[in-house]
């Protein structure tokens, strides 16, 4: 009979503990690696893109993540081909978080596949669980919002700087406020010449 690593917990979206020593390992890494892209003088050619590929799960041609930002793991994290993501993105993928082609990430965008259980007993014994946040192709995500916990994100979408994104939000659609809500957009406004 196999027994789960906290790892493998973990990555299943189950309660896991965080203190597993392999997590606990792979969180340092992942911070010294962080703090090279952040702070290194990392001048050759190249060798930025370097850590990040050391760093994350899979990183798309021609993406770019702007220094700084922070991550628990980074290896649950997956970039598609032309990728921005501005400053002090803050990535708590413990489970993975992946983000399609083309994208558009604003500074201080925070994405949380982190979760505690509801239970204040087990809470307090440092448990903790996470679900997969996953980002369609060609979205535009406003500085400042925040992506909570197992949302899907839909190709075009557009979510408003400042938005909280509790639910998963249609292709195509706008979404702004604190729960994110879909809005009528110019675009979806009805012609005034009909």
């Amino acid at each position: 009979m196999h027994i789960k690593s906290e790892k493998e917990k973990m990555l299943s979206g189950e309660i896991y503990d965080a203190s597993g020593p392999e997590l606990v390992a792979e969180r340092k890494q992942a911070a010294a690696l962080s703090r090279a892209y952040n702070y290194g003088s990392v001048d050759a050619p190249g060798s930025k893109r370097n850590v990040l590929e050391q760093l994350l799960g899979g990183l798309g041609k021609d993406s770019t993540i702007r220094a700084p930002f922070y991550c628990d793991y980074g290896r649950n994290i997956y970039l598609g081909d032309g990728v921005f993501v501005n400053f002090n993105a803050v990535f708590l993928d413990v489970m993975p978080i992946r983000i399609g082609d083309y994208t558009q990430v604003g500074p201080n965008v925070q994405f949380y596949a982190a979760d505690h259980p509801r239970d204040p007993s087990v809470r307090q014994r440092g448990l903790e669980s996470g679900k997969a946040i996953a980002i369609g192709k060609n979205v535009w995500i406003g500085g400042g919002a925040i992506l909570l916990p197992g949302i899907t994100i839909g190709d075009d979408a557009i979510i408003g700087a400042g938005s909280v994104v509790t639910r998963d939000v249609a292709p195509g659609t706008t979404v702004a406020g604190n729960p994110a809500r879909p809005v009528q957009s110019k675009q979806d406004s009805p012609d005034p010449k009909m």
